[in-house]
């Protein structure tokens, strides 16, 4: 269900990033999601156990840039989103702990 990719650190762990479609009702843009953690697996299952249940990695197409990973590294939870840098006003938008995120989405459908 989302395009993404991942890198694998020098100490073993991976980072994951991962373009989903907003949760948003006007389904306009999009987000950009990474996680850091031990394997690929991992990843996946700490945002299916966040309530993303169809989040898949299928291939490397678009890998977390060096800034990105940069930014997961120094986030104490290691799960982080922003909207999708396609969009030129957003590509200053600093990057939001998931929960901020999931506070929203949960807002939009009550």
């Amino acid at each position: 269900m989302a395009a993404g990719g991942f890198c694998k650190l020098p100490n073993g762990t991976v980072v994951v990033a991962l373009n989903l479609p907003t949760p948003a009702p006007d389904g306009v843009g999009g987000v950009r999601v990474l996680v850091h953690a031990r394997n690929r697996a991992r990843a996946l299952t700490r945002l299916r156990n966040l309530g993303l249940r169809a989040v898949y990695l299928r291939g490397n197409a678009a890998p977390p840039t060096p800034d990105e990973v940069t930014a997961v590294l120094h986030h104490p939870d290691g799960l982080i989103w922003r909207t999708s840098p396609d969009n030129a006003v957003d590509a200053l938008e600093l990057w939001h702990p998931i929960r901020t995120l999931l506070r929203r989405e949960t807002a939009t459908r009550t």
